[in-house]
């Protein structure tokens, strides 16, 4: 394994070794950060998600898996000389949190196989994927965790992580059965993140990987965030409450496109429920949808294809009570939904611009809501 401070250093390490000016790289779906780092290089960006897995409630149990004959034709188009890699990530994060399924990750690998092209892996959502792959997958019922995963392992040429996610600790890595690569790897690694024996970590942190690692291997670890995250998307859907179904991992992700029909994509529904959640439970989420884009070469708005509020659930972190309340207060939030507005720009970097953007409400929306949380709740929690 190459060490490095964390997943974007990886992803960094990666387009820097494989990525030119009008090269492809072909996933599943893409990662904010990712993608960046591509665009930054030049690079194109092929989305391959079969076309369920862009459907907001289903019970499709792997809405992550990459279309294969959508694969085959992306590669007939481009050429193999002009593809950088394939790339797979375990859970996709900007859709849901959606799981790929063992047989599709075969499936991929086989084709990378037949012409000659990498196949990596994102694996910093890889515990919720090794979980769903468990239960849901018919064949694999019978197989442990560790054996799932070193099957996962054995398809794949390069896999990488954030260990924050995948190991519950700083730092990530990236890991290789290729030889020729791995040195490739270890002269980048210096260059960028240190020494190849840290990465920039220090040795604490190394070692909280390693049992981060380890504690991914136990079922009865693993499968708390996605129990938890069923739970929430079940307490939602009761209550017709439009969340991303069948529920996936990380978080229990609304639907903010239906949440709130009456705003428009161009005033950023999802960061406007997200900001509407805060205000009337103090519970931040994150924004998955057109304020996670980039704007388009010519500057218009890149509309997402998908507007979610993602509440993601940590493991060993939150109760069942902690889940209740927020249940609650969005159940109340959906029958008052017509008095959340949209949001626009004060402040737009020009990449990445949800880490760093600022955004104000159109109009004067949240003084109403809070005026109508306070009439129903009065100053009780």
């Amino acid at each position: 394994m190459v060490p490095a401070h964390q997943g974007r250093a990886c992803e960094n390490i990666l387009c820097h070794l494989f990525v030119k000016p009008g090269n492809v790289v072909i996933m599943n779906f893409h990662f904010t950060t990712t993608k960046a780092h591509i665009t930054l290089r030049q690079g194109i960006v092929e989305q391959l998600i079969i076309d369920e897995g862009l459907i907001s409630q289903s019970d499709l149990p792997f809405k992550g898996n990459m279309d294969i004959k959508k694969l085959e034709e992306c590669i007939k188009k481009y050429g193999t000389e002009k593809i950088s890699f394939v790339r797979m990530e375990a859970g996709t994060n900007l859709v849901g949190g959606q799981p790929f399924s063992l047989e599709n990750l075969k499936e991929v690998s086989d084709v990378c196989k037949k012409y000659k092209l990498l196949l990596v892996l994102d694996a910093s959502l890889l515990a919720d994927n090794l979980y769903f792959i468990k239960v849901r997958e018919e064949k694999c019922k019978n197989m442990s965790i560790p054996e799932i995963a070193r099957a996962i392992g054995d398809l794949c040429d390069i896999i990488y992580f954030s260990a924050r996610k995948l190991g519950c600790a700083r730092g990530g890595g990236l890991v290789t059965n290729n030889k020729e690569i791995f040195r490739k790897m270890q002269e980048t690694a210096v260059l960028f993140e240190g020494f190849i024996t840290y990465g920039g970590m220090s040795i604490m942190e190394i070692e909280a990987i390693n049992v981060g690692l380890q504690e991914t291997m136990d079922f009865e670890m693993i499968n708390q965030t996605p129990i938890f995250v069923e739970f929430l998307v079940n307490e939602f859907t009761k209550n017709g409450i439009p969340a991303i179904t069948p529920p996936g991992g990380l978080g229990a992700h609304l639907d903010a496109k239906e949440f709130c029909k009456h705003i428009p994509q161009s005033q950023f529904p999802a960061a406007s429920l997200i900001s509407a959640i805060y205000i009337v439970s103090g519970a931040r989420g994150m924004e998955r949808g057109t304020v996670s884009e980039d704007r388009n070469p010519d500057g218009s708005e890149h509309f997402a294809d998908m507007e979610l509020v993602r509440l993601a659930i940590p493991k060993r972190v939150f109760s069942l009570s902690h889940l209740k309340f927020i249940a609650d207060r969005v159940n109340w939030l959906y029958k008052n939904r017509e008095l959340i507005g949209g949001l626009e720009w004060v402040e737009e970097p020009k990449v990445l611009r949800f880490f760093l953007g600022k955004l104000k409400p159109v109009n004067d929306w949240q003084e109403k809501l809070i005026k109508k949380f306070k009439e129903d709740f009065g100053d009780s929690l």
